[in-house]
């Protein structure tokens, strides 16, 4: 199975040069050796080989490139040449003569010699002859470069080398040699090393003959390896040198044993703590009129609620809640979070839902940092689909585990907290805009089901009805978003047909991961499980630009669960549920999902979010793909390791695949009766017939399975387990099932998954050399990459050819194409990566490597299950004891070889669990059983090499019926070869193992495992670090098969550690893995394999790690000439250990001398020994078999402190620092009569840190000749990018400074804009005065800045990022551009680190240009504990936690907080026996010091202790209205205050303000703690959290933390110098300490410390505007900088405010809140310090607000008049402060305005609060009427301003209000015209005002409300005049409210009928008449005149004509 090319020969080139060729195949390339200087032919002489997996297409391509070598430029191409391997796939074999072509594809002079050969796959592996393959051995092996510079070969990993091993005779090897693919060079480097997911087997240290460097690449040296680059080729510098795997273990094809997983304990279903907690900010823009919002929180089935305010749309609640879980983490991810905000909601009535929000725990918890922090969560109404959205609600969402701790980040900037689009509560990614989608799921049929009912039953059921039914009435139910539907049941059915579907309406893309799906019986009493499945919606969609919507199937599902024997209660029915693993199968079901998205404009459609349930159009039979017949075949090779609690009857192995093999209820029957009724009839079952041959059918036609292993008794291996004893007669299983045939998913995660496992291994070995320092880590990780990025595109080749079209879903087509993409993509960042990779730029790269990996992992998962997965079971006296759960994907057989599963044909080692919550805790650690086991599935017609796989030597023993059919499956498998081993298993040492006893201590053995033997090392008693030094024999090991594949595939050895108890058997400590090398009896016993070295062996107990083990292990194959032949046990046996062998000295470290001095200080804290106190410790230290003990300290009590400070001892120690064992301190009480007890004990796992190395005298540091001039310019303000950049490169603290907490209620802070600028900046703007500024404006302005820096570093990393993007965007051109980068950062680095210090650790003074004020001196925020800024003070002075008792196995007991007993603090250090001199010539050496010189006496010492707290923030709930009632209670040795009287009623972010003094006495009183309690009026107080501070380590740390140093000298004002000491003497002090030459005051403000010379100020104002000269600015410069001073340098801690977590020991590990404070201490031998500061809470600023309403205008009319129908308002307007509804202020009416317009001339007045610094105002009010005391509020200032319509009957009604942020409004418009809805709709563009800085505003503004459509509009225009006055100021100018005395305002001048009209109806009559209707009745009077006038002559003119007529 391979292509094979011989590279003759390359001639006609021109010109002469060094020449390469490179061939390619399938994405593999090889190159061949440089030919130096050669002319015009180049006779390479060289054989690469191909391994295929699947046969060569005729269309496949053979490239083969010839390039000019260059060793500085890259290679240079001289021609091409390809060729179609047609011809060669017909005939095998061709040998070709061709020209090359050039890039033009035009055929140049040169011409090209190969030969080619190929052998098809056709099963055989056929015979190669010798001559064909050994031609150019030597050749070979040179060329293809020992590494190769491409990567080896993806296909699993072989190298192509095919070198024979030596030692091995050449017939044997012939056919293997390249069966194995190279295997045996790999093999002889490392013996087997894989890193078994924890398990390193045999790494070897390099030693440094010529062979290992001939055969090792991980080690070879340095030069070494760029030679070889230079000569195969690399091309470029040694930077792109790879390397690619030389882990062999897991990898060959050859290699018949897979790797077994190491961590044993299931994790899942194992309950956690959890706590979500969600702040409720405000929320803004809720639709609806005048409301009362009040919000209802619901997590799960928990609901809280916030408080109600009144008749607002944006209210402000600030109210924080907390749900506490201690659920599994399935159960708590799929919990609902649901926000909904209701109106008008009271005790009565339930109030109306506004809007909600659902999102599930686990999207908050994938976020980063698991929370969502100041987020906006869109609301939308459920009931109404087509409605928009109802508005916006501000909160924060963080969901804690245990050990997750949360940084509440510092949102630097404060303008985005307005922008709500931008700050959407949406993962990223998801669409702000969201729309209404159905789920449909669709339930087919199901099949498979259990019997639920138990057989007493089913009989009683017979006996009653008479008839036999299928005991079970199923019904699916589906859950989703918290909404659940089910399907109709099915009465009694096994096979139940739905065809239903279940339909959910919810918003798209969902903020719910999972859909669970549930197989439920209906049952009369309750209904129970039958299985569960969730489908991941992140799994069956892909939200790309080129994604596709949710769907999948039609599909079907396996679900596992609980075994299927029915008993009436089942103890494992949770696994039903879906929580844990299941541990049998339970049911399939054919299920489909599909998703539309919603138009809700459609005015069809259906409203209503309710789950519907409908029938669904049944899908054809053949729809999930066409059933195939697949056969499983099993070889038991070993059964070990049997629990001895299981009892000595016989046990037998049963193995399922899904129901078949089950011997309760399954069997194939059915199943093939289904198959022929469900198919397409007859042709279908013709075809079954024909797959079978007649003569291997049963007596019904068909072959009959076996599915489990004969019973057997099991023997006695040792105390604790049995095994059977197969010996050489393995037994077999077969069981033939069927099932739809859909490998083609499978085979693709096949792919994935070895691709990801090869890259996994790949890192785990980078870290591995990163931690054993090995060299060139970067290569190993550019060889990763190759393999990668080659893997990546062969998927691309196998995965699109698909088979069966008509199956495949449209989940199928979508998953391929965007894995597909997703490949590619990898493919090209690895590549683009991988020129990346360079020493220092590796860390980052690594983590972006972690990324792909987590990312194919997640590809790799098939959502689609086909065939289910494979179970064995231990029954033992057919009860179930032990399960192991195998996938199917990787046991399934293909013919190409990526493809294949991982374990398929292999054997594999399978430890077996206990089933379900058995398997939890220390009862699953216990193996149950360890099996050896073969497994093989694939397709029926694919069977006939299913034994290929196996271990040779076997003869197949079959049933009589199959005895002489060839391909008929063997019951057992006979073994004639056996093979004579002995093991020697090398036991050094063990270290930081688990303490079992109650002593804190363990008495550890080892026992190891091997086969079917095991034995002990010796027990140590007390120790938690044995160093046993043993060699245990294993004699006549007997291992059945081939002699060489034992060679490459021994068995594993199993080692546990145990601890031995005197009553009792001994208790597990843990276990790990190990392979052996194995050395045949025709090999030399000589490097490199022999003797093997140690190596270090990680301990698992359950899934943690418990401690690593130092062991090496070798396996010698014991030949024809017996045990004489075996390289002799030789060493001292050692006559006091009695027949104890040590290990033999090859093996064992070489050591060398050291000395260990040992500084004691003190003992602390010790809690009582069996409840007697401690009270004459002592503290012994031993290494390694020497030790020293302290001087006994007389009375702990009086002084806990050692009177002898210094003791040393000598020790042998290894060379190599990483094989040093640990160091023990253990602490002892002597009690009387020579007693001693001990008190607890602590391991130094590692020495490293306390070996002494001399300083480097090249260092910049060091530089001692002339002077140095510190810069001394005030620091740059942070503003330069691109300083900040160059940080990153080289310097962890700028960029770790997290986000944190603090500010919480500043967080409004300059909220809408007003000039950037910190609290203390505005208070300048109002008082200039520097007799205004206090305390407070200090820590306000420092924020700011801490702020401004965050944000500049957040810029700072986005930007690196994004030029990071595009480099691995741009691939190839990164190249040059990144080795310029590195040239600059390596400037950077190379400038003394002064600089860079200065910039990262210095507060930076100045503010923004913005303000361009004076300058607040400021202090550091520190944004977490001032011990982690500063390495826990740990300068000299160690503390070492004492432990005493057991490890708490369970996560519930024992943390190990709760395990201390005590703290020893002292010191180590550890150095080479002769001392370098120049220490000990030093001036001033103290020998009786030894490394410790110049330490501070450890005599006690007074201190005074001030605790200054100022505030804490978040604390955790304590009361159950969720508020608490904080107080602060300090805890000092005796002193214990507690500050109860001034709680802080219903606060959660209290600001305190208080400082304490205390007196303490070091070193008896010495931790400091500072508690937060909460208040009760009845009851104790309950402690919210605490923090404690060593104060100790403080005092006497060289960063002087006593009182920090601030940043400028004054001695008035605000910032007075706190310390006793001026800066001038502390440095005096510093410099004599530090013996530093200094300091020399010069003139000109010059001062010179050492070599360094620092410039500043030389005078000082005192408070009468004084200025004196002084040296005190100069001298705190230098302690500024005292990090620049050579030698005695280190930071100084700055004046600082520390922000510290609140724990609370209930609740380990999870944080309570946040305390800021920080603590100075004064010695009381020294002047006494001033008066403490006074950082007592600013008092809010009393102001009057006064707010005049002169007139309306343009207000919408509401009402219509009786009579005429007319529009017109009765118009008044309501205004008030937020947070102070309640004094709410009416105008008059207004009656009867018909325009709209409305005059008042009113006046409002609203006295308030006001905090400058915060933006808040502060409003003390009682919550309710039953509330103790009075709360205190902070609230925005905001002024609310409606217009309402009196109504006399009705209630008012609401037209249109206007909200006004009183720092940040819109100003006034001149007219009423001017004043448009622009004023509130568009704020951005607007100039903003505060009336805080205006102090007067006049304008008119708009009223809006929402119209039917949820739109804005103008509902009105308001005139009105704002004035605000202080409280002082209004005293002096009163005003009267409304229209009263003083001041008062004018009568409106307002039309008359403004009067009611019925009181004066004459009045409105005429009014009507005048206005209104004057034309009319003018026009009807003219007419009426007009009328009377055509009467009156229509009426006369008779008479006047007769008169006329007659003439009368």
């Amino acid at each position: 199975m391979a292509l094979v090319l011989q590279l003759r020969s390359v001639s006609g080139l021109r010109g002469k040069g060094d020449r390469i060729a490179k061939a390619a195949f399938r994405g593999l390339s090889f190159y061949t050796r440089v030919l130096e200087n050669c002319e015009d032919e180049a006779k390479f002489d060289e054989t690469f080989r191909w391994p295929v997996a699947t046969n060569i297409d005729g269309n496949e391509i053979l490239e083969i490139q010839v390039f000019n070598y260059s060793k500085v430029f890259t290679n240079r191409l001289i021609g091409t040449f390809r060729m179609v391997l047609q011809k060669v796939v017909a005939e095998g074999q061709l040998e070709v003569t061709d020209t090359l072509i050039d890039d033009n594809n035009s055929s140049i002079q040169t011409s090209i010699s190969i030969e080619i050969r190929y052998q098809a796959l056709d099963g055989t592996v056929g015979t190669w002859n010798d001559k064909e393959f050994l031609e150019t051995p030597s050749v070979h092996s040179e060329g293809d470069g020992r590494y190769s510079l491409e990567t080896d070969s993806l296909l699993s990993g072989h190298r192509h080398s095919s070198d024979v091993s030596p030692g091995k005779s050449n017939q044997q090897s012939t056919e293997r040699s390249f069966r194995s693919k190279g295997k045996e060079k790999t093999k002889e480097n490392k013996a087997g090393k894989g890193v078994f997911s924890a398990m390193k087997l045999g790494k070897t240290r390099p030693s440094k003959d010529e062979h290992r460097k001939q055969d090792d690449p991980a080690v070879l040296e340095t030069e070494d390896l760029d030679r070889k680059a230079m000569r195969y080729g690399a091309g470029l510098e040694p930077d792109t040198i790879s390397l690619a795997s030389v882990t062999a273990v897991t990898t060959n094809v050859s290699n018949k044993r897979s790797k077994p997983d190491i961590r044993m304990e299931p994790s899942a279903g194992r309950p956690m703590d959890y706590q979500v907690s969600i702040t409720i900010i405000e929320a803004r823009q809720l639709v609806g009129l005048n409301m009362d919002p009040v919000v209802c929180v619901e997590v799960g089935e928990e609901k809280k609620y916030t408080s109600m305010k009144e008749s607002t749309n944006c209210p402000y609640y600030n109210e924080y809640f907390v749900f506490d879980f201690h659920v599994p983490p399935d159960v708590m991810f799929d919990k609902i979070i649901k926000l909904s905000v209701i109106h008008s909601k009271n005790l009565l009535r339930s109030g109306t839902l506004v809007g909600s929000f659902k999102m599930d725990v686990g999207t908050v918890y994938t976020q980063p940092e698991h929370q969502f922090y100041h987020k906006w969560a869109i609301l939308s109404d459920p009931e109404d689909l087509t409605a928009g959205l109802k508005g916006y609600l501000k909160c924060d969402i963080a969901v804690v585990g245990k050990g997750d701790n949360i940084k509440t980040p510092h949102k630097a900037n404060e303008t985005e907290e307005d922008d709500i689009e931008g700050n959407l509560l949406l993962p990223d990614g998801v669409p702000p805009e969201r729309q209404w989608a159905r789920f449909y799921i669709k339930i087919y049929r199901a099949e498979g089901l259990p019997r639920m009912n138990t057989s007493i039953m089913a009989n009683v059921k017979k006996a009653l009805i008479g008839e036999n039914k299928d005991l079970v009435d199923p019904y699916v139910q589906v859950a989703f978003a918290g909404q659940k539907g089910k399907t109709s049941i099915q009465k009694s059915s096994y096979e139940p047909l739905w065809n239903e579907q279940i339909i959910f309406t919810e918003m798209f893309p969902p903020l719910c991961k999972r859909i669970k799906i549930q197989i439920r019986d209906s049952d009369k009493v309750n209904d129970v499980a039958i299985g569960t499945h969730f489908i991941d919606l992140r799994k069956v969609s892909n939200e790309g630009d080129k994604g596709f919507l949710p769907t999948f199937g039609p599909a079907w599902v396996n679900m596992y669960g609980s075994t299927r024997n029915y008993t009436l209660m089942d103890e494992h029915q949770e696994l039903n549920e879906g929580l844990g693993e299941g541990v049998s199968f339970r049911a399939r079901l054919l299920l489909g999902l599909a998703v539309e998205i919603l138009d809700t404009t459609n005015p069809e459609i259906n409203s209503s979010t309710e789950v519907q349930v409908e029938q669904a159009t049944a899908v054809a039979d053949n729809c999930s793909g066409k059933m195939e017949e697949f056969f499983l075949f099993g070889a038991f090779l070993e059964a070990t390791m049997i629990d001895r609690k299981i009892g000595d009857k016989p046990i037998n192995f049963e193995v399922t695949i899904g129901n078949y093999g089950n011997q309760v209820d399954g069997s194939s029957k059915p199943l093939l009766r289904r198959k022929k009724e469900g198919g397409d009839g007859d042709e279908e079952e013709s075809e079954l017939l024909q797959n079978s041959s007649d003569d291997e059918v049963g007596e019904d036609g068909e072959l009959v399975s076996i599915s489990s292993s004969p019973p057997m008794k099991p023997l006695i291996t040792d105390r604790n387990y049995f095994y059977l004893p197969y010996l050489e007669k393995k037994p077999c299983i077969y069981i033939r099932s069927w099932w739809q045939d859909q490998r083609r998913r499978l085979y693709n995660a096949n792919i994935m998954d070895k691709i990801a496992d090869k890259l996994e291994e790949g890192l785990n070995d980078v870290q591995e050399m990163i931690k054993t320092e090995k060299p060139h880590p970067e290569r190993r990780l550019r060889g990763v990459l190759e393999e990668l990025s080659s893997g990546c595109l062969r998927f691309l080749t196998l995965a699109d050819k698909d088979q069966h079209h008509s199956s495949r879903t449209r989940l199928d087509r979508e998953r391929l194409k965007s894995c597909m993409r997703e490949l590619e993509n990898m493919a090209q960042q690895a590549t683009a990566l991988r020129s990346q990779v360079k020493r220092n730029t590796m860390k980052d790269k690594l983590k972006l490597v972690q990324n792909f990996l987590q990312k194919l992992r997640f590809l790799a998962d098939e959502p689609q299950h086909t065939i289910p997965d494979v179970f064995i079971w231990m029954m033992s006296n057919n009860k179930r004891i032990a399960y192991a759960r195998i996938p199917s994907k990787d046991i399934l057989y293909s013919i190409v070889d990526e493809e294949m599963g991982k374990d398929c044909a292999k054997v594999k080692t399978v430890f077996l669990k206990l089933p379900g919550k058995r398997g939890f805790g220390p009862a699953g650690w216990t193996v149950q059983a360890k099996m050896e086991i073969y497994l093989w599935l694939g397709l029926n017609k694919q069977r006939k090499d299913f034994l290929s796989g196996l271990p040779c030597g076997f003869e197949e023993k079959k049933t009589p019926r199959g005895q002489n059919l060839p391909s008929f499956p063997p019951i057992s498998l006979l073994y004639t070869k056996k093979q004579v081993f002995q093991l020697r298993a090398h036991m050094y040492q063990a270290r930081s193992l688990f303490a079992a006893d109650s002593s804190g201590l363990s008495d550890p053995f080892a026992r190891v495992f091997f086969i079917s033997q095991s034995q002990c090392t010796e027990v140590l008693n007390e120790t938690l670090c044995p160093t046993w030094d043993q060699l245990l024999v294993f004699d006549n090991v007997e291992l059945y098969g081939e002699a060489h594949e034992m060679r490459d595939d021994p068995p594993i050895i199993v080692i546990e550690i145990y601890d031995q108890d005197t009553v009792g058997k001994a208790d597990f400590m843990g276990r790990t893995f190990a392979k052996p090398v194995v050395k045949m009896s025709d090999e030399e016993y000589c490097p490199p394999r022999f003797p093997p070295q140690l190596e270090y062996y990680q301990i698992y107990r359950g899934n943690a790690t418990a401690g690593d083990l130092l062991a090496a292990f070798e396996l010698l194959q014991i030949g024809p000439g017996g045990k004489s032949d075996l390289p002799p046990i030789d060493g001292p046996t050692d006559m006091d250990r009695g027949p104890i062998l040590p290990v033999p000295l090859g093996i064992r470290p070489v050591l060398s001398r050291y000395r260990v001095e040992i500084l004691f200080w003190g003992l602390r804290d010790l809690k009582r020994v069996n409840l007697a106190q401690v009270d004459r410790p002592r503290v012994d230290i031993e290494c390694a078999g020497k030790g020293v003990q302290s001087a006994l300290i007389q009375n702990y009590k009086k002084n806990p402190n050692f009177s002898t400070l210094v003791k040393w001892f000598e020790v042998d120690l290894p060379e190599n620092e990483l094989l040093h064992p640990p160091l023990n301190i253990r602490v002892v009480d002597c009690r009387a009569f020579g007693r001693y007890t001990l008190v607890g004990s602590h391991t130094v796992s590692s020495l490293r840190k306390f070996i002494y190395r001399p300083p480097d005298k090249k260092a910049q540091h060091w530089n001692m000749a002339g002077e140095i001039v510190v810069n001394m310019e005030p620091e740059v303000p942070i503003k330069k990018m691109d300083t900040m950049v160059k940080l990153e490169a080289n310097s962890d603290a700028v960029v770790k400074v997290d986000v944190t907490e603090e500010e919480k209620e500043k967080k409004k802070k300059k909220k809408k804009g007003g000039g950037g600028g910190g609290g203390g900046e505005e208070v300048e703007e109002e008082e200039p005065d520097e007799s205004m500024l206090d305390w407070w404006s200090k820590y306000f302005a420092s924020i700011e800045t801490m702020k401004e820096q965050l944000r500049q570093q957040e810029a700072a990393a986005a930007e690196a990022e994004e030029k990071e993007e595009m480099e691995i965007g741009e691939g190839s051109k990164a190249q040059v551009k990144n080795k310029d980068k590195d040239k600059d950062k390596d400037k950077d680095k190379s400038k003394a680190p002064k600089d860079d210090k200065k910039k990262k650790q210095q507060p930076v003074p100045e503010l923004p240009e913005k303000k361009n004020k004076q300058k607040i001196d400021e202090l550091k925020v520190f944004n977490k504990e001032l011990e982690s800024e500063f390495d826990n003070f740990e300068d000299w002075l160690h503390t070492f936690n004492l432990l005493r008792g057991k490890i708490g196995d369970n996560d519930d007991n024992a943390t190990e907080e709760e395990r201390i007993v005590g703290r020893f603090k002292g010191s180590m250090c550890v150095y080479k026996v002769p001392l370098p001199d120049d220490i000990s010539k030093e001036a001033g050496y103290d020998p009786t010091f030894g490394m410790f010189q110049g330490i501070p006496s450890n005599d006690p010492i007074n201190v005074l202790v001030r605790v200054y707290v100022v505030r804490a923030t978040d604390l955790h709930p304590a009361d159950i209205n969720g508020k608490a009632d904080p107080y602060i209670a300090i805890k000092l040795g005796k002193t214990d205050i507690k500050d109860k009287e001034n709680y802080i009623s219903k606060q959660l972010n209290p600001v305190f303000g208080k400082s304490f003094d205390i007196e303490a006495t070091f070193p008896m009183e010495s931790m400091l703690t500072v508690a937060v309690y909460d208040w009760d009026l009845v009851g104790t107080d309950d402690l919210i959290g605490e923090t404690k501070i060593d104060l100790e380590n403080r005092f006497y740390s060289k960063h002087r933390a006593t009182c920090g140093v601030s940043q400028t000298y004054s001695i008035h004002g605000y910032n007075t110098w706190r310390d006793p000491m001026k800066p001038s003497q502390i440095l005096s002090k510093l410099c004599k300490e530090g013996k530093v030459d200094g300091p020399h005051f010069g003139p000109g403000g010059r001062v010179k410390v050492a070599n360094r010379v620092f410039t500043g100020p030389t005078e000082i104002e005192d408070e009468n505007g004084q200025k004196k000269p002084t040296d005190e600015h100069l001298a705190l410069a230098v302690l500024r900088h005292w990090e620049d001073i050579p030698r005695a340098g280190c930071r100084l801690v700055p004046e600082h405010v520390e922000t510290r977590p609140l724990l609370n020991p209930d609740k380990p590990g999870i944080e309570q809140g946040r305390l800021e404070m920080w603590v100075d201490m004064f010695p009381m031998d020294m002047p006494a310090p001033g008066p403490a500061i006074d950082i007592s809470p600013r008092k809010p600023k009393k102001y009057e607000l006064r707010v005049i309403v002169w007139n309306t205008d343009e207000v919408i009319l509401e009402d219509d008049d009786y009579f005429t129908g007319e529009k017109s308002s009765d118009i008044f307007v309501r205004g008030w402060l937020k947070g102070q509804q309640e004094d709410k202020q009416d105008t008059d009416v207004h009656y009867h305005s018909l325009t709209g317009e409305g005059n008042f001339n009113w006046r409002y007045i609203f006295p308030f609060d006001y905090l400058m610094a915060e933006e808040k105002i502060v409003i003390s009010k009682k919550e309710s009427m039953f509330s103790w005391d009075e709360t205190e509020y902070k609230i925005p200032a905001r002024l609310t301003l409606q217009v309402w319509d009196a109504d006399h009957f009705s209630a008012d009604d609401f037209l249109g209000a206007i909200e006004l942020d009183l720092n940040r409004f819109p100003r006034g418009a001149k007219t009423s015209k001017q004043c448009s809805l622009e004023m509130v709709t568009n704020e951005a563009e607007l100039p903003m005002i505060s009336i805080f800085k205006q102090k007067r505003v006049k304008g008119w503004w708009p009223f809006v409300a929402r119209d039917e459509n949820d739109e804005l509009e103008i509902t009105g225009k308001v005139e009105a005049e704002l004035h605000l006055l202080t409280a002082e100021e209004a005293e002096k100018s009163p005003a009267g409210l409304a229209r009263n005395e003083p001041d008062p305002l004018e009568k409106p001048n307002r039309p008359d009928t403004s009067f009611i009209w019925f009181l004066n109806p004459l009045k409105s009559i005429k009014y009507l008449i005048c206005t209104r209707y004057k034309w009319l009745i003018i026009k009807i009077v003219l007419a009426l005149l007009l009328l009377i006038m055509v009467a009156l002559f229509l009426y006369s003119m008779p008479g006047y004509m007769v008169k006329k007529l007659l003439g009368a």
